[in-house]
């Protein structure tokens, strides 16, 4: 290809807008391949993000999020580490292939998301701002309400992406008082659909804030 043809074409690339976002909540039931032990968990009301006009994925938030938090972590506030690994933190609806963190393609479907910590191995190094994940596990492979082993999630997970990495969708702090679910841009460049979810640990409530990436991966990657 002539060099001026391949500058126009990498100039085409650069300028090229990302998809256009937006976001609507409704009161939806969960979906029916979910099992009842997980649909009973989820809020009513969920959260839809169009790309271009079009759905593109469904959340269905945890109506409430356990912890094991102390009266003095809650008043203090929490962040995900107060949430047990592996805990379930909601469903997602892929109406079309989704790119995950990891630029891997998860197939069209229904995927719970549970709670996960990247390993502090030399492989991770740097391939994602912050270590909290949402691993991906294909709805027919997990029916528990329970916390799961985080392996065991990992191996599911497995199953949503057919190759040796697990489906993950990356987790930024929000530690904003708004609870009206919102679309915003990262400074690293992913965009999130945020929000706040309940927490409790018996008759103990709080909020905490949850950032998940609906657009972006990882640039190491």
């Amino acid at each position: 290809m002539r060099p001026l043809l391949v500058f126009l074409a990498v100039a085409a690339l650069a300028s090229a807008e990302p998809p256009k976002l937006a976001l609507s909540t409704a009161k939806a039931d969960p979906p029916k391949e979910l099992a009842e032990a997980i649909a009973k968990l989820l809020d009513q009301q969920a959260v839809s993000v169009t790309s271009d006009a079009a759905v593109s994925l469904t959340l269905w938030f945890r109506a409430e999020l356990p912890t094991a938090a102390t009266a003095e972590q809650i008043k203090n506030g929490l962040t995900y580490r107060e949430i047990p690994e592996g805990t379930l933190l909601g469903v997602v609806k892929f109406e079309k292939a989704f790119t995950d963190f990891r630029k891997q393609e998860i197939p069209a479907g229904v995927y719970t998301l549970r709670l996960a910590v990247q390993p502090d191995t030399g492989d991770h190094t740097d391939t994602a701002p912050h270590q909290d994940f949402a691993l991906l596990l294909p709805a027919a492979s997990d029916t528990t309400a329970d916390a799961i082993e985080v392996q065991q999630a990992v191996k599911l997970s497995l199953k949503a992406t057919g190759g040796d990495h697990p489906a993950v969708m990356l987790l930024y702090p929000h530690h904003g008082k708004e609870e009206k679910a919102e679309v915003v841009t990262q400074k690293e460049g992913p965009r999130c659909v945020r929000l706040r979810r309940s927490v409790a640990n018996g008759d103990k409530k709080t909020t905490l804030g949850v950032s998940v990436v609906v657009d972006g991966y990882s640039k190491t990657r």
